[in-house]
């Protein structure tokens, strides 16, 4: 089943964000190698694809996981969580049914 990863960043974790961001970036490859990622993505603090020093308010992944229990797991050893970027994490069931 697909579940949401929705992560709220701390505020001021932007320089955190930028140093975790190859590690992070490349355990979502791994997903999507896998056949199991279905989108990811930063939600930027302002209305621009690239708020500069303004930075992020959070991401959200959509991927597929055994079980909610896995998906939680797999979300507490995400780099940004590691590095301290997120004051929140939420996983939920998701149905995907469009596209």
């Amino acid at each position: 089943m697909f579940y949401a990863i929705l992560a709220e960043d701390l505020p001021g974790a932007l320089e955190k964000r930028l140093a975790a961001r190859p590690a992070h970036v490349a355990r979502l490859n791994a997903l999507k190698d896998e056949g199991r990622l279905l989108l990811a993505g930063p939600h930027p603090l302002i209305d621009s694809e690239d708020p500069g020093p303004a930075g992020f308010s959070g991401s959200l992944i959509v991927a597929e996981f055994a079980s909610r229990e896995a998906a939680i797991a797999w979300a507490s050893e995400d780099p940004y969580a590691l590095a301290g970027v997120y004051a929140q994490v939420t996983v939920k069931p998701f149905k995907r049914v469009l596209p």
